[in-house]
């Protein structure tokens, strides 16, 4: 009984009082806000080791960060400023109490977090060796990220938003892959601008053929799609990522808005229904590569969650993939993904400090 009163407690204390009427100072964002960004999907504990360059089993000691990359991007919008929410599940323990707090800290509207009792907060190991390569090592079996139910969803909210942005690691598993789904038709419905982040991660899907089936099942749903070089040559099978008929042919849609090519520290590329082009990377000394693509989004969605002419703007356009290029290079020179993601004075003193290199 003791423990049950504690718990309870600790919800109305992270969540602010009643966490079916979320208030926008209790927890972020605003109910009135036009340009609202709504991310859905996980929100995890990632564990890095404490030096560079090593393997998970080489690693001394792990430091525990939050990730997860949809909760990336909802902190990375309000960090420039933006009014952003986010909505997935946690487990009801410390972890989970943890995130929602962190995403309230953020003046993130956390309304459309759930707490599940039966289930632990999702953990990963992550570490970037000295090869260059990523490695994952996660503990989902399963997590409270899979488990988010339709019932569960914060309808409220996606109506609010102006966009609304998701990954595709929610479509691996039931019952989170129908409410996935269902979230994406209300959002639709509502009027929402639809974005879509792959974030492949091969290790969590049951198989290759499944994971590029899966990414592509709701493709052509999206009004924007951000996508790295890696994923192109996966999702077609191995074709050349920088061939701009690949892309044009067997990624872009009718129906898209925008489709963004992410290459790094050298920039990125851009398509939309009328014009194409390239937009080079901002240099830095890179410490931590994790949350840089995470941030890039951020830095787009907030633009053009204020100003939606950016689709028929190619100026504009290019000037916002400018500063979200930014947003990605000063994420890299910090350590974790949410601790790094940059204040917009931040990324325009770069921007500052870039224009008079020229």
């Amino acid at each position: 009984m003791a423990n049950n009163l504690t718990s309870a407690l600790d919800k109305k204390l992270v969540l602010g009082e009643d966490s079916k009427d979320p208030s926008p100072d209790a927890k972020g964002g605003s109910k009135d806000d036009k340009s609202l960004v709504v991310c859905f999907g996980e929100m995890l504990i990632d564990f890095v080791p404490t030096v560079g360059g090593v393997s998970l089993a080489e690693a001394p000691a792990f430091k525990k960060a939050p990730g997860g990359a949809p909760a990336n991007v909802a902190v990375g919008v309000s960090r420039l400023g933006g009014s952003s929410g986010f909505i997935g599940k946690v487990g009801d323990d410390e972890f989970g109490y943890l995130l929602a707090d962190i995403l309230k800290q953020n003046n993130v509207n956390n309304s459309g977090v759930r707490f599940d009792p039966s289930a632990r907060t999702a953990l990963a190991f992550v570490t970037l060796r000295a090869d260059g390569e990523r490695e994952f090592l996660f503990f989902r079996n399963p997590s409270a990220d899979m488990l988010l139910r339709e019932s569960e969803l914060d309808i409220n909210l996606i109506q609010q938003a102006r966009i609304f942005h998701y990954g595709s690691i929610s479509l691996i598993d039931e019952p989170c892959r129908s409410t996935h789904l269902a979230a994406m038709r209300i959002a639709k419905k509502s009027g929402c601008i639809l974005s879509y982040d792959p974030n492949l991660r091969l290790p969590l899907w049951p198989s290759e053929e499944a994971a590029r089936k899966g990414i592509m099942s709701i493709w052509d749903q999206a009004d924007i799609i951000k996508i790295s070089e890696d994923e192109i040559t996966f999702l077609t099978g191995g074709d050349d990522p920088y061939d701009d008929n690949v892309v044009l042919t067997k990624l872009f849609h009718p129906n898209l808005k925008l489709l963004v090519v992410t290459e790094g520290s050298e920039g990125c590329r851009y398509y939309t229904q009328k014009f194409r082009g390239r937009v080079a990377g901002v240099k830095v000394k890179p410490v931590d590569t994790t949350g840089a693509g995470d941030a890039f989004v951020s830095g787009v969605l907030n633009s053009i969650a204020s100003d939606l002419s950016l689709f028929q703007n190619e100026q504009g356009l290019r000037e916002a993939l400018l500063f979200a290029n930014a947003c990605g290079a000063l994420t890299v020179t910090e350590r974790g993904a949410i601790p790094a993601m940059p204040t917009r004075e931040a990324v325009l003193r770069c921007l500052a400090q870039v224009a008079d290199k020229k």
